[in-house]
């Protein structure tokens, strides 16, 4: 399948060439939404028989920061893509085997599908999935830095541990694969973590706090640049 040009999403919808290419989720998603009548979408949130029906279009155009059309597409190409309604742990690990081929990108598919799985339920629905992408692609710096956070956070017990951190950063450059340059070495990962805990740890208890984490991030330019990294995966 042809990547999409940036003719194919008009800019009144708000979803740019840049947008696409930094954001894998929404490119897959996109891929599979074909033309519609107007508001078609809207009439299948209501009449469509899948297990899982997502709330109006209004509420969650209050929820988030998409409009009515940017969400329209969005549930066509995720319905086409999930006609059940939600997506499951297998469905994320296919989107990132098929961008990240030079690498193996199963751990970062498991680690993320666990952060965008908010009541950890085992699947994705619809309203999971914009939220979680609102946030990512049009939050604030103290939203997305918490988003980062419950990503690191990886048993979900409020603290990151150095272990966690360096099992994510592993993840990442594992699927990025050998498409960096210059080649990275296998201990920059552990190299990174070093430096990162050593500044976020501020009180050297061996974990990093909700608090702790943002206020070293938003204070480090380099950290933030750093983290940069995660957001340019999604």
């Amino acid at each position: 399948m042809s990547e999409p040009s940036e003719q194919d999403f008009p800019k009144e919808h708000g979803f740019s060439k840049k947008l696409l290419i930094n954001c894998c989720l929404v490119r897959r998603i996109i891929m599979w939404a074909t033309p519609a009548p107007k508001d078609s979408v809207e009439d299948e949130l209501e009449q469509s028989a899948v297990r899982h029906r997502p709330e109006g279009l209004e509420q969650l155009e209050a929820q988030t920061r998409f409009s009515r059309k940017e969400l329209q597409i969005l549930y066509r190409g995720f319905k086409n893509e999930c006609p059940s309604g939600v997506v499951n742990e297998d469905t994320f690990k296919d989107i990132y085997s098929q961008f990240f081929p030079q690498g193996d990108a199963s751990t970062y598919a498991h680690f993320l599908f666990n952060a965008f799985d908010t009541d950890h339920n085992g699947s994705v629905s619809f309203e999971d999935f914009v939220m979680g992408l609102s946030i990512l692609l049009r939050g604030t710096i103290t939203e997305k830095l918490n988003w980062a956070f419950n990503l690191y956070d990886i048993n979900k017990d409020g603290y990151i541990t150095k272990e966690e951190m360096l099992d994510i950063m592993k993840a990442i450059y594992d699927m990025m694969g050998k498409c960096t340059y210059p080649v990275l070495k296998e201990e920059t990962p552990h190299q990174h973590v070093e430096i990162f805990f050593q500044k976020m740890d501020k009180n050297k208890d061996g974990v990093v706090t909700i608090d702790e984490f943002i206020d070293c991030c938003q204070n480090d330019d380099n950290i933030m640049r750093s983290m940069h990294l995660f957001e340019n995966v999604i």
